[in-house]
């Protein structure tokens, strides 16, 4: 048996929902009925703060990216096929 529930949502989390909803195929209403059931059987539910990281964690992620970006192959190490490899490559640096 089917029932309606009717709640309060922002408007743009029920849009973007809507939207990725539409682009898997399925209806709104089967991706808010299987969060419910998981709810009701585990009997608990997840939230997470966001990761924000500190200033000096920021100041190293962006230099990071930046050498990403700017194709500085030199300060990242190589793909290895084997510890031995990683050994002898971390060996040489200084």
């Amino acid at each position: 048996m089917k029932t309606a529930i009717s709640f309060k949502i922002d408007k743009e989390v029920r849009d973007r929902a809507r939207k990725v909803a539409k682009k898997i195929g399925i209806p709104l209403s089967m991706v808010v009925n299987q969060q419910l059931k998981t709810f009701a059987d585990e009997r608990r539910i997840e939230f997470y703060e966001p990761l924000i990281p500190n200033a000096k964690t920021r100041k190293i992620l962006d230099e990071a990216l930046r050498d990403i970006r700017e194709g500085r192959e030199d300060r990242f190490s190589p793909a290895f096929t084997s510890i031995e490899d990683m050994n002898r490559w971390l060996d040489r640096k200084p």
